[in-house]
This record gives C-alpha cells, sequence and structure tokens, in this order.
C-alpha cells in the first residue's frame, strides 16, 4: 500500500452530529489521523440516538465516525480547555460546529488557537454561517431543506412538499467542508499559512439546487414539483411494469427512438410531436400515458433486460436492502465487515472512491474515549499518573 494521501494530517475534531462527523470520517478515510473530542460519560448525542443498536452502538453514530480516535474531554473545565488547545497547537485541522460565537466563548476559536499555531486549517460548519440575519439561528437538516428550496421541488406533483429520506444537507455541507480543508492544505504547501473556512448549511443546499436554481435565474419561473419525473428531460421517470415498476433515463434523442423500436411502438418515435427532447416536454401530458401503457405489457426483468441491450438506461427500483445486497455494489466494496471492540463484527459502508495506488483502510467507529490515555500520552508527554489525576478531577 503506497503512502501518502493524508497521513500525515492531523485533525482535531470538535464537532458532532453529522455534518462535521461526516467530514472528518471523509478526511479518515484519506488516511488523516482523526481525533473526536467529546464530553465525558456522554459524548457526541448520536451515540444515544437508537434503536436500531449494533451491539452497544447505535446505528447512527456507526455511520459518520468510521476510522476515527475518540478522547473525553470537559470544555467546562479550564484544564480541559487547556488540552484542547494544546492538541490544536499540533493540529493541522481544527473542525467545530458550535453555534455561532460557541468556539469563541470557550477561547477556541480560530484568533486564539491561530496565534499559537498559525498554519492552522480551521473550519467552522453552522447552519447559517458566521454572516447574515440567520447567523445566530441554530441549523438543523429539515429545517434547511424547507428553507433552502429543496422541499418545495419535491414530493407529488399535487401533494404536499417533501423531505429527501436522508439527511442530504448535512451530508453535502461536510462533503463540501472536506473538500475546502482539502484545497486549502494544498495552498499552505505553497504560502505556509493557514487560514479559516466558514462552511453554511444553508449555502450548501442552495449550491446543491444546481439546474434548478438555475432554471429560475434562466427565466423567473419559479420551479415546481415533478414527483418523479425530471422537468427538462422526457422520459425521465419511473414506469409500471406487469410486475412491478421500473427507472427509465432518456437522455439522448436517438435513446428514445431506439426504446421505441425496441418496444414495437415505432410510431411514437416517429411522432414529429416526439422526435425531440423540447418537443417531448411540450407534449409530456400526452407522452406519458402512452408510454405508462406500453411498459405495463413486460415485466421488470423483461424491461431492463431489452433496454439495457439497446444502450438506455434503465434499473430497477430497490429497496435499500436491495441496494446494499446489489452485486455492483458489493463489487465496489460499499459495505465493510469490521471488528469493534464491544460491539463484536459490525458492518459499515465503506469510502466512495478508489485509488490505484493507496488502499483505504477501515477501522470501526471508536467507543466512547478509547483513545484518550493514547492520545495524551503520545501528544501532550502525560505520563500515566498525570492522566489518573485528570480524571480524578473530571477533565477526562
Amino acid at each position: 500500500m503506497a503512502a501518502g494521501l493524508l497521513d500525515d494530517i492531523r485533525v482535531l475534531d470538535l464537532s458532532r452530529v453529522l455534518a462535521g462527523p461526516y467530514c472528518t470520517m471523509v478526511l479518515a478515510d484519506y488516511g488523516a489521523d482523526v481525533v473526536k473530542v467529546e464530553e465525558p460519560g456522554s459524548g457526541d448525542g448520536t451515540r444515544g440516538w437508537g434503536p436500531p443498536w449494533v451491539g452497544d452502538q447505535s446505528a447512527y453514530f456507526l455511520a459518520a465516525n468510521r476510522s476515527k480516535r475518540s478522547i473525553t474531554v470537559n470544555l467546562k473545565s479550564a484544564a480541559g480547555i487547556d488540552i484542547v488547545r494544546r492538541l490544536a497547537a499540533q493540529a493541522d485541522v481544527v473542525i467545530e460546529n458550535f453555534k455561532v460565537g460557541g468556539a469563541a466563548k470557550l477561547g477556541l476559536d480560530y484568533p486564539v488557537l491561530a496565534a499559537h499555531n498559525p498554519r492552522l486549517i480551521y473550519c467552522s460548519l453552522t447552519g447559517y454561517g458566521q454572516t447574515g440575519p440567520y447567523r445566530d439561528r441554530a441549523g438543523y437538516d429539515f429545517i434547511i431543506q424547507a428553507q433552502g428550496g429543496l422541499m418545495s421541488i419535491t414530493g407529488p406533483v399535487a401533494g404536499e412538499p417533501y423531505k429527501v429520506g436522508v439527511a442530504i444537507v448535512d451530508i453535502s455541507a461536510g462533503l463540501f467542508a472536506a473538500t475546502a480543508i482539502l484545497a486549502a492544505l494544498h495552498e499552505r504547501e505553497r504560502s505556509g499559512q493557514g487560514q479559516y473556512i466558514d462552511v453554511a448549511l444553508l449555502d450548501a443546499q442552495v449550491a446543491w439546487l444546481a439546474n434548478v436554481a438555475h432554471n429560475y435565474l434562466a427565466t423567473g419561473q419559479t420551479p415546481g414539483r415533478f414527483g418523479n419525473a425530471h422537468p427538462s428531460i422526457v422520459p425521465y421517470e419511473p414506469f409500471p411494469t406487469a410486475d412491478g415498476a421500473v427507472a427509465v433515463a432518456v437522455g439522448a434523442d436517438d435513446q428514445y427512438r431506439r426504446l421505441c423500436l425496441a418496444a414495437g411502438r415505432p410510431d411514437l418515435g416517429d411522432d414529429p410531436r416526439f422526435r425531440t427532447n423540447a418537443g417531448r416536454v411540450t407534449h409530456r401530458a400526452t407522452l406519458i400515458p402512452l408510454l405508462q401503457e406500453l411498459f405495463q405489457t413486460r415485466s421488470t426483468r423483461e424491461w431492463v433486460e431489452l433496454l439495457l441491450s439497446i444502450g438506455v438506461p434503465v434499473g430497477e427500483i430497490n429497496t435499500v436492502a436491495q441496494a446494499l445486497e446489489d452485486p455492483q455494489v458489493q463489487a465496489r466494496d460499499m459495505v465493510r465487515e469490521v471488528d469493534h471492540p464491544t460491539a463484536g463484527r459490525i458492518k459499515l459502508l465503506g469510502p466512495v472512491a478508489k485509488f490505484s495506488r493507496s488502499e483505504l483502510a477501515v477501522t470501526a467507529p471508536p467507543p466512547l474515549g478509547r483513545d484518550t490515555d493514547a492520545v495524551l500520552r503520545e501528544r501532550l508527554g502525560f505520563s500515566d499518573g498525570e492522566i489518573a489525576d485528570l480524571r480524578r478531577q473530571g477533565v477526562v
């Protein structure tokens, strides 16, 4: 296994719940030494977010904390704050998601830590960012999905707005933060200086609107909900089959013509109304019922095999269980099995990126405070007696 990636990067993780931990988990996947600072006795709140449980661990906590180390430090004590400051002085990256001003109240904000470590990359991840009229509000994924426009374009055409089934704002904000940190680390190689990064969940959500936002900017027309259909491409949605349903994504006019020919309806391909995507979008209300009727003449498997054979994008509509057991997902090593010190053999999702020379190892999310003694010894030079004194004082 080639050395490199982030194995020389130290990350001090002061975040909790999902957005920040997801960011640091990605950095840990790439080899960074991530030390997660948690409250003694309770830790990250997601440790208690069960059921479901995997042994004595919550499934939620396992989802965002693989390949990290955990230390417990009481941030209500002066000695605990001093420990975190000393760890930050040796860190390459600090990430936190306190409310705006929360880190400053603890004396753990960027100006304080950077004064002792000018090469420090410091990332704050909050609901609304460090500026603007909403900066003091708490940020929650569901609220940001609502405010950021995502729910207005998600759900049935004539139904109520829906949120996405996973906390996609938290996850995407964590990914934006991770890429920003990597960019700052790269820039530091030239300048020798660290810097401060401000990432907001609302900004991530607005950026996530992508083409939908630009459709509005181009036309001034407020986008609506299309259910499972696409606002700009037809046909691009699920269709009922004889025994279920299939997802079809026709992204080009020649794909549409091949679909019609293979399905025995060349007339639908030759119809002047439907020859181009623009025409199909314009005449969506006429075309879709015809295709729905057509797709019900064969089984899901028959449609998948037929359309794949002619190069038309198609797929089954899987449950989560079916998706995780899919042979392609399994072949890509997206489900890993690792040993957990208290929960036994557990399954985790694996890293996404695959590198030609660097294998991404995965280790189990740490039990609360498992690495406290080791980190205090190796990083700060504490003796066993000094660590025992800190425990008696409730500092760690």
